[in-house]
Parts: structure tokens; sequence; C-alpha cells
């Protein structure tokens, strides 16, 4: 297991060089994968079970889309074990990030993360999207594998300020998702992502109201 968390934390480290990161808080990116790996053991809170692998996938992937965040308050929808909401609120300690997730062990596990870690700018709303509300709405709402744009979209837009986006994280760019929200008069724009260390395709699609739709 040390072999795979040395392997881990440079992977890490020159994933965040590459994305222009400082790593100085990579030691905390890194306890917040170690207490993840623990806990998925008995909890199953995340199919990818290797550490070493949970670096691109979950941590660089999270940060892979900080440039093309709206500055402001964020939730998180679905967080699940906290991703991408957990990365994004240690690398932006001055955001507050809100974490959405139904799952009550996986509630338990981001409670617990965030007192370790000591992270005072989250928080926590346990609960179902459709029953979530709040008094400020969210300049940024995020997912990653939540539901299809469309069905996000519908969800989320009662919760965005005025100028707000709303923010997809996709494998393939899926051209066909766009229609329906097209129709509902939505302006989308595909960023492709290049997360380090990760052979995939990723790309963030970004949802804003009331303008024409863009391929």
């Amino acid at each position: 297991m040390g072999d795979t968390m040395q392997i881990g934390e440079d992977v890490l480290r020159r994933g965040m060089d590459a994305l222009g990161m400082d790593d100085a808080i990579a030691p905390a990116l890194l306890a917040y994968r170690d207490l993840l790996a623990r806990w998925n053991r008995v909890y199953n809170l995340s199919a990818v079970r290797d550490p070493g692998e949970m670096v691109p996938r979950h941590l660089l992937d999270s940060l892979s889309v900080l440039p093309w965040l709206p500055s402001g308050r964020l939730l998180d929808v679905g967080t699940g074990a906290g991703l991408p909401g957990i990365p994004i609120a240690l690398a932006q300690p001055d955001r507050s990030v809100t974490l959405l997730e139904c799952n009550g062990k996986k509630v338990r596990f981001i409670r617990q993360a965030c007192l370790e870690l000591g992270l005072g700018n989250v928080v926590i709303a346990p609960g179902r999207l459709e029953s979530f509300t709040v008094a400020e709405p969210f300049n940024g709402v995020i997912c990653r594998a939540f539901t299809d744009a469309a069905g996000f979209w519908d969800g989320v837009v009662r919760l965005l300020a005025p100028r707000g986006e709303a923010l997809a994280m996709k494998g393939r760019r899926e051209t066909e998702e766009l229609a329906a929200l097209a129709q509902a008069g939505v302006s989308c724009q595909w960023q492709p992502l290049v997360v380090p260390g990760l052979d995939a395709e990723r790309h963030l699609l970004i949802m804003k109201g009331q303008k024409p739709v863009t391929g």
C-alpha cells in the first residue's frame, strides 16, 4: 500500500503542475483520498478501488474544471463521496461550496472528511434535489455523472442566480443532449477538459439560460 500511495502522490503533484496549480494543497487532497480509500473498503462509496487510480480519476478530474467555474457560491448536486466539491473547496478556500447528497452513508463520509480536513467553506445538505431549497441562489451548480443534461438543467435552474451557470461534467461530447435545451432557450458550451494521467475523453457542458444555443 505504501508504494501505491507514493505513486499516487507523484502523479498528483505532476498533474497539478500540468494544470498550472500550486501543489501546496497536495497533502490535503491525499488525506481526502486516503480517507475515501479506507471508507470505501467497507461502505463502497466509489467504484474506483485502487488509491492510485483515485488520483487521476477523482482528484485531478475534479480539479480540471477550476478555470471554468463562475465566481461565487457553488452547489455540487449528487456529490456522492464529495466529488468534485471537496477537491474544489480545498483548492479554493474562499469559495462557499454546498454538497447535496441523499445517500446516508455518503453523507456520513463527507461529514467526516470535512471535519478531518477542516473545511470551513463547505455546507453539507443531506437530501434530494427536488426537495432542496435555499434562501440565496447559487452562482454555479455542478454535477458529475448525475443525470442527463436536460434533466440536470430542469432540476437546478430554480436554484441559479440570474447570471448563474449549470455545469455538467461529461465524458464524450454528445450534441444530441442539447436538443431539449435548445427548445428551452438555454445557451450551451462544450469545454474540452484535459485531465493529467487520465486516458479518456472529458468535457464540461456549461449551460446558461435565456440565450440561443450554440453547438
